[in-house]
């Protein structure tokens, strides 16, 4: 008997990842959405009698799926599969109702796995390879997925050295000319003030910068986290600041090292700018930065007053090995 089964996510690149992972003699029928609502809407309409869930979405993310389903008793088995893979996103996704998690990106095997372990996988002799819709994907997406991986590595290293949960957002991915760089950072409010550190990597044809930009008003709740004495010290604020960006931009660019398959080498953190305006921070640094491939991701910490906005600044000559490597992931 042909299955319903529902891909939601918002990422093309992920749907098309997810849907070529699936088992080639599952007999099923394939729905896709782009966000919550619309896969709320499926299942509503018994199309998605199993459910690969992102976490992370516009309109309506994961958490507020599964809360719906399961107030409502909608029938649906939902399978997790997020790049967040941090334990306290393991447990409330447990807790409101998910079968079980599987982490980005996915793999046949472990699809498989979860699947018969739970007695939903059914085998026919029929070839889906056919009958599964084309997905398109623009570098644009693919990156923004590769972020959203990376972004829950590094959260997930944050979350087990700090004892928090991280708050994740959907990674902006934009190609953007040096003037643009200001409106990129949207989470960073115009009258914030913050402390900036900049960090190089390079690797084979990819290089750039990342940009760790800290809240000023984050200084004294982290370093009270991390268990720095005197958290009122200008020296301490330094020594947060670089711990901080150790931790997000080494696991963000680990993150990404693993899917694309090559290795990066960092420099030696430099801080650029200490309580000053994001537009003063981009314009006395500006001979540094061109046009270039921007991936932004805003960090939160759940329950404390903590914001930091993580910048990878790809240089325009990266481009085109990144869109090879990106290639193979597509293919």
């Amino acid at each position: 008997m042909t299955i319903s089964v529902l891909i939601c996510d918002d990422s093309a690149m992920a749907r098309k990842q997810m849907a070529r992972t699936l088992p080639k003699e599952w007999d099923v029928e394939i729905t896709y959405a782009t966000n919550g609502a619309e896969g709320l809407d499926a299942i509503r309409a018994g199309k998605g009698e199993v459910v690969f869930l992102d976490l992370n979405m516009p309109v309506m993310d994961g958490y507020e799926v599964l809360q719906t389903v399961q107030q409502n008793d909608l029938p649906a088995l939902i399978i997790v599969v997020s790049g967040d893979i941090q334990i306290k996103a393991h447990e409330r996704v447990k807790a409101l109702g998910a079968l079980d998690f599987i982490q980005k990106p996915v793999s046949a095997d472990a699809i498989s796995n979860i699947l018969q372990e739970y007695g939903i996988l059914t085998l026919t002799q029929k070839d889906q390879a056919e009958d599964t819709p084309m997905i398109k994907v623009d570098m644009r997406d693919a990156c923004q997925e590769i972020a959203n991986v990376a972004m829950g590595r590094a959260a997930d290293l944050l979350a087990k050295l700090l004892d928090v949960f991280v708050l994740l957002p959907i990674p902006n991915v934009n190609v953007l000319e040096v003037s643009e760089l200001t409106m990129a950072l949207k989470a960073t409010e115009e009258s914030s003030t913050v402390s900036a550190l900049c960090q190089g990597f390079i690797g084979a044809g990819v290089a750039g910068e990342a940009l760790l930009l800290f809240h000023d008003s984050s200084f004294q709740d982290m370093a009270k986290l991390m268990g720095v004495a005197n958290p009122e010290d200008k020296n301490t604020e330094i020594e947060v600041l670089i711990d901080t960006g150790n931790v997000l931009i080494g696991a963000f660019l680990n993150g990404i090292s693993e899917q694309l398959d090559m290795k990066f080498s960092q420099a030696h953190p430099v801080v650029l700018g200490r309580h000053c305006t994001v537009n003063d921070l981009i314009h006395d640094n500006s001979e540094k930065w061109h046009r270039t491939l921007a991936m932004e991701i805003n960090y939160r910490i759940e329950n404390h007053n903590i914001q930091c906005d993580l910048l990878l600044l790809f240089t325009e000559d990266s481009i085109p090995t990144l869109s090879y490597k990106l290639g193979y992931l597509l293919d």
